[in-house]
């Protein structure tokens, strides 16, 4: 099984975490369920960015975002050539390393998942 390894956040993960990924679930779905409060406004429908996130290892082994995603990701914060939605990333059969970046564009925040 694929382990995401995600680097500390000050907030949402201040230590960092390495969990076990099943393949087929999305970075985001992984992180609400280790309790790694990442922002998802839309819940996870990919229609915002809120739950923007920037792949540091293993994202040549993910596939192409579809235009709609690629569309979203230009209203990030601190936007990367390894920016992706965690939405929309799906586990495969490799590890990835994902940052959280200190700062998402939600003029509303909701409560944790």
């Amino acid at each position: 099984m694929p382990q995401i390894i995600f680097l500390p956040h000050a907030v949402l993960c201040p230590e960092g975490l390495v969990v076990d990924a099943a393949p087929g679930t999305s970075v985001l779905e992984v992180a609400h369920e280790h309790h790694i409060d990442i922002e998802s406004a839309c819940g996870g429908v990919c229609a915002c960015t809120t739950c923007h996130c920037i792949i540091r290892e293993g994202f040549d082994t993910l596939g192409e975002p579809d235009e709609l995603e690629e569309d979203m990701l230009d209203k990030a914060w601190g936007l990367e050539p390894q920016s992706r939605l965690s939405c929309q990333v799906i586990v495969g059969d490799e590890d990835l390393t994902i940052e959280i970046p200190k700062y998402s564009l939600n003029h509303a925040a909701e409560a944790p998942h």
